[in-house]
């Protein structure tokens, strides 16, 4: 589809489930497909994590996240009160099946395989951004100035494996010494030793401003957008029925689910038990301006540093507890900490009451893959399931989804991201 011309065919009524960045750049592709596009989310536009993620088109973060030197770290980073991992006690046994999948994903041949399907997307996602967000017009939320991997102390031949690594997967990346790191980033500690400049990546300082623009415009071309609890989903060869808030009952051709983690038990409704699981982030957004020109990660301690809009976005911590279990504010405060250690002139007399916690629920899978396409209903598609990276790959999902409703020829294979893998 040409992302930049409208559709002059009236393909029908369509329905999309979630108003997360997914769910919103999904109904505006479709809607200038030529669907004339109605959008329901249990609560608001980006009430999830699309609103208060770390900001990042993290195109470099070409490994699952199935790696077994996880095996390792784990102990180390459960028994950390500073560290980025946790597992409520009262879900451990609910979250066993998700990591046994998980464990065999840490194979080589499946890594290899998952790896793949991760770097087709990343390589198409920027440019779709870019698409949609001159559309919208609003260009200026995608800066195009990289990301830096920082180290502390790290030996140069440590340093050197991780550049070689994702160099030889075609990533675009520099090896930094220290004294460039801060010529690049002057605000960063002297306790930094090297980093890796990933050259290619992005940013945008108000990930719930992009969402907030794809809704204007949708808006404005005539898509509907209300907050409604789905409570069953119906489909077949001759169309799709709804019922929203346990009374109303709403009819359409095609339907689109894209809840993000709220997905698998609507999915279950179409014949689908996937592994899905809600990965907790958290961000600690303080008002500070960290003075950073692009976002910062941390390699010791697994968080990332973006600069806003309002302020600093401190993000990085994943906690398994399910999508009901209130915040942790610990897993918010823990960020702090390391944000005054990396930025000691910007933080040193900052408290966690200056800023404002956040938490919300990232849908992943075991795999680290998304799932994009049909079901096992006629007329009920799904895209959800983007982990870590659905900021980062909504446009190009947004582009497949379209393409294969459409019955088009796909841009990308879309074999690895079907919902039949799971079978």
């Amino acid at each position: 589809m040409d992302a930049g011309k409208n559709s002059v065919d009236d393909l029908g009524d369509m329905t999309v489930i979630g108003a997360g960045i997914v769910g919103l750049a999904s109904a505006l592709y479709l809607q200038r497909a030529g669907f004339k596009v109605s959008l329901f989310d249990k609560e608001a536009i980006a009430a999830g994590a699309s609103q208060g993620n770390a900001g990042h088109f993290a195109t470099e973060q070409v490994f699952p996240l199935a790696n077994p030197s996880l095996l390792y770290q784990l102990p180390s980073m459960l028994l950390d009160p500073l560290g980025p991992f946790r597992i409520r006690p009262t879900y451990f046994y609910r979250a066993v099946p998700w990591f046994m999948k998980f464990l065999f994903n840490m194979l080589p041949e499946r890594r290899a395989h998952n790896s793949r399907a991760i770097k087709a997307l990343n390589e198409q996602s920027i440019k779709e951004m870019q698409d949609i967000l001159t559309f919208c017009d609003c260009e200026e939320l995608l800066r195009l100035n990289g990301s830096l991997l920082v180290f502390e102390g790290n030996s140069l031949e440590e340093v050197k494996r991780e550049w070689q690594m994702y160099s030889n997967e075609g990533v675009d990346v520099e090896l930094l010494t220290g004294q460039q790191v801060r010529e690049l980033e002057p605000s960063l500690t002297d306790n930094i030793t090297h980093a890796l400049f990933f050259t290619q990546v992005g940013h945008t300082p108000d990930p719930y401003q992009i969402c907030l623009a794809i809704a204007d415009k949708f808006k404005a071309l005539g898509g509907v957008i209300k907050v409604a609890q789905v409570d069953t989903i119906n489909g077949g060869d001759e169309g799709v029925s709804v019922l929203l808030d346990g009374k109303v009952k709403i009819s359409s051709n095609k339907l689109l689910l894209t809840a993000g983690a709220w997905s698998k038990p609507l999915a279950k409704q179409l014949g689908h038990n996937v592994p899905l699981e809600a990965e907790r982030g958290y961000h600690l957004m303080m008002p500070q301006d960290a003075k950073l020109s692009r976002p910062v990660a941390s390699y010791n301690r697994k968080l990332i540093i973006t600069p806003m809009a309002k302020g600093t976005r401190l993000a990085g911590t994943v906690e398994f507890g399910g999508v009901d279990a209130p915040m942790s504010p610990a897993r918010a405060d823990c960020l702090l900490p390391h944000a005054k250690a990396l930025l000691p002139n910007i933080f040193e007399h900052a408290n966690v009451q200056d800023g404002a916690r956040w938490m919300g629920c990232r849908p992943s899978f075991p795999d680290s893959l998304p799932v994009i396409g049909k079901t096992k209903v006629n007329n009920i598609y799904v895209s959800f399931g983007h982990q870590h990276l659905g900021l980062t790959w909504s446009a190009i999902s947004a582009k497949l989804i379209t393409e294969t409703i459409l019955d088009k020829k796909t841009t990308l294979d879309m074999q690895p991201y079907s919902i039949d893998r799971f079978r």
